[in-house]
């Protein structure tokens, strides 16, 4: 494996500064909606202190190393019943709004990548914020609690029928308590047994596809 110090360093920052903006427009939304938990534990701001996770920093760090960059933010408390819409409406509006974010940075990453020098490390940085940023906000639309996806399913799911909202609840309780190992599952079957990885369908190919379609 070559390491590259630059590629490590650059890596680490895109990453630290992605899932600050994800954390920080979940906490923003949420702010607006009317729950002021997230103002009151300091999240509504872009430092990325304050949105570092222990275990999450540490595999930004290994990940890094590795060559890949993969990570997560401490996640952002809301309250629902502050919110001044539903609490199944508001989850999902707070919750999509990260992967957004994350989108919104990978165009910008793109913008960029047609006026940089296609060489050096100004033109690896680019490819790396747009990669990134593209691959967070893919990752947390999976629609497995606790990743972002679950509560927009959710939402999505009850507006489409207000009947059902009550037995979503009980489906969302399930997922708190076992959706975790059920993530984990998916993940160690995705690297197993890639071609019959739930993943690949919902996460990587639609990835991929943005990928090209912003830098070719």
């Amino acid at each position: 494996m070559d390491f590259s110090i630059p590629t490590f360093l650059t890596t680490m920052a895109v990453l630290l500064v992605s899932i600050a903006v994800h954390e920080f427009c979940h906490a923003i939304v949420a702010d607006r909606l009317g729950d002021p938990t997230p103002r009151s534990q300091g999240r509504v701001t872009l430092n990325p202190l304050a949105h570092l996770d222990p275990m999450g920093t540490l595999m930004i760090l290994i990940s890094s190393y590795l060559g890949f960059g993969i990570g997560w933010g401490r996640p952002v408390q809301v309250n629902p019943a502050h919110f001044r819409t539903t609490p199944t409406a508001g989850m999902g509006i707070v919750a999509v709004a990260g992967p957004l974010s994350n989108l919104f940075l990978a165009l910008l990453g793109a913008l960029a990548f047609r006026f940089v020098p296609h060489t050096g490390l100004p033109f690896t940085a680019v490819v790396i914020w747009t990669t990134v940023n593209i691959a967070l906000a893919f990752f947390n639309l999976i629609p497995v609690f606790p990743l972002d996806g679950f509560n927009v399913l959710i939402a999505a799911l009850v507006a489409l029928n207000r009947t059902w909202s009550r037995r979503f609840a009980r489906f969302w309780r399930r997922q708190v308590q076992y959706g975790p190992l059920f993530l984990v599952l998916l993940l160690i079957l995705d690297y197993q047994l890639p071609a019959i990885s739930p993943i690949r369908w919902v996460f990587q190919g639609p990835a991929r596809w943005v990928m090209n379609l912003l830098l070719g």
